[in-house]
């Protein structure tokens, strides 16, 4: 099994607190009646959501990516996904713990562009 693979499986089994909130509002068809896989590979990158029939990947993003290394590579990383046809969210981890309806509004709205 590939590497990335075997990433993305070791992701999913040590989501972060953040991603299992998003997750329990993605998973099985739960929201907007789309398919969400969670940890996918595309490239040289594994992203936390994405959903093939509307081209969204959903990013959950930590405190690290706030340094200007990790600022860099996540702009490389959206140009790459970007290229591929696909739409990119972020959206911060305190913004998952302190106003989960503003995520799923803003959500929401980004899924029906």
């Amino acid at each position: 099994m590939d590497y990335k693979y075997k990433l993305a499986r070791n992701l999913r089994k040590n989501s972060t607190k953040e991603e299992h909130i998003i997750w329990q509002i993605l998973r099985n068809r739960r929201f907007f009646n789309l398919k969400f896989k969670r940890q996918v590979p595309i490239g040289n990158y594994i992203v936390d959501f994405l959903c093939e029939e509307k081209k969204i990947i959903i990013e959950i993003d930590g405190g690290q990516h706030n340094y200007p290394e990790n600022i860099i590579k996540d702009k490389e990383r959206t140009i790459f996904l970007n290229s591929k046809g696909y739409n990119i969210i972020r959206f911060w981890n305190n913004e998952i713990n302190d106003n989960l309806d503003g995520v799923y509004i803003k959500l929401s709205e980004f899924i029906n562009i």
